[in-house]
């Protein structure tokens, strides 16, 4: 891969994980936008839309679930850092073509390090929780899709995902 870092910021000279020591980072702001998706059957999209499903509001928990994530990653992810996120904002979408819902999580952040990870993490979890509100009339959906589509700040620079 031309022009990416080959060595691993998280591991020691003697190969053992290690959390990268972010002090002498200057504070910059930092954003980064992950998706996903789950894919069902056509039913359970009318249902969820409907507002009909046994467990409640399947969007607006899942909204709040991976609101809720992104603050708590580093308590998830091992060598992630604790971050005092400046904005979380978790989307979800219908999307008929699929069937199913189309996940959007940013984060941000004014920090030594990036927010990639809580982005990630967001629409992870929004995701498992879209499943867990419907699976007792969908055990079939599938989760796809989880990337990074973009980040800014930090020295590494901006990146935006291909397509």
């Amino acid at each position: 891969m031309a022009g990416h870092k080959t060595n691993l910021t998280h591991l020691g000279r003697d190969g053992q994980a290690d959390m990268v020591d972010v002090g002498g980072k200057d504070e910059t702001v930092r954003t980064a936008r992950a998706e996903g998706s789950v894919t069902m059957r056509p039913e359970t999209l009318t249902m969820i839309m409907a507002g009909n499903a046994k467990k409640g509001d399947v969007i607006g928990t899942a909204r709040i679930a991976g609101i809720m994530a992104a603050k708590r990653t580093h308590e998830l992810i091992p060598l992630c850092h604790p971050l005092l996120l400046t904005k979380v904002v978790v989307d979800i979408v219908e999307d008929p073509a699929l069937p199913g819902l189309r996940v959007s999580a940013l984060a941000r952040v004014t920090g030594k390090t990036g927010v990639e990870m809580e982005a990630l993490t967001a629409a992870s979890v929004a995701c498992l929780t879209i499943y867990d509100m419907a699976k007792a009339v969908d055990r079939e959906m599938v989760i796809t899709g989880i990337r990074l589509v973009e980040k800014t700040g930090g020295a590494s620079g901006d990146y935006r995902a291909a397509g």
